[in-house]
């Protein structure tokens, strides 16, 4: 494969998946990983890509390409498993708790199933909701406002209101990146303006981030990482976001990394 295929494929690739790692994509393409550093350079200075720590994201119009829910879930599941399960076990009986939409709090609403600790659930995501519905002395409050396809999620001015509305004894938040300057970021602003409201009101705020998203910025911050109490991700302890996090007061807990 000539240079233009071989960058064609992975331009192909990064629009499909919204993302591609270096070393992926080297084994995949049977190249070193300095050649893909250079083809990743070359598409992010055609405007295609964006490097970010091991790897790209796609771009459009200038912002961060969303990749699919579908795609997001499958990504490192096991490891989202192992921090959802780190979650549901730092969370007290009879807690007043936000969990936030997207993957990895969906698996922590997975790991609160059958702990019977009576929580009340207030949520702006449908997957949330559906997960927590039947799960006994679980009160589930769902936010109002308009629904993103295939996120299941709600946004507008009337979840930022009813997110708003409740003191939450723990925010979860779900997150697209965790970068020491930029703080916490996500890819769509409607969703950042929920997850805002969320950060604002809650007494805790646990961020799951596995280590793909440390280290990432997207197009809006939601909040700055010393407004995180609680990092929970699957880095190694001397990765340069759990260090930057813990001088800004975080408490960071790892997990295994088990990406399948």
């Amino acid at each position: 494969m000539d240079v233009s295929d071989r960058r064609s494929a992975i331009e192909e690739r990064v629009i499909r998946d919204g993302e591609v790692q270096f070393a992926t994509l080297a084994e995949e393409l049977q190249v070193s990983a300095m050649t893909i550093r250079r083809d990743i350079e070359a598409l992010e200075q055609a405007g295609v890509v964006r490097r970010v720590t091991g790897g790209a994201i796609a771009v459009t119009g200038g912002a961060a390409f969303e990749p699919s829910y579908g795609a997001r879930e499958i990504r490192a599941a096991g490891t989202k498993r192992d921090i959802g399960a780190a979650i549901a076990s730092m969370l007290a009986p009879g807690e007043v708790v936000l969990l936030d939409s997207g993957s990895t709090v969906a698996s922590v609403a997975e790991a609160v199933r059958g702990r019977g600790l009576g929580l009340t659930v207030v949520t702006p995501s449908i997957k949330v909701a559906t997960i927590l519905a039947d799960e006994p002395g679980t009160t589930v409050v769902l936010a109002g406002g308009v629904v993103r396809p295939e996120e299941l999620s709600l946004i507008g001015p009337d979840a930022e209101k009813l997110v708003s509305r409740y003191n939450c004894d723990t925010y979860v938040a779900g997150v697209a990146g965790v970068d020491p300057r930029r703080g916490l970021t996500e890819y769509h602003p409607e969703e950042a303006a929920v997850k805002r409201a969320a950060v604002e009101g809650a007494r805790r705020v646990i961020v799951g981030a596995d280590s793909a998203k440390l280290g990432r910025v997207h197009l809006v911050t939601i909040a700055p990482l010393s407004a995180v109490d609680v990092l929970v991700t699957d880095a190694p302890s001397d990765h340069v976001v759990v260090l930057e996090a813990q001088s800004a007061g975080t408490e960071v807990v790892t997990v295994p990394g088990t990406p399948h």
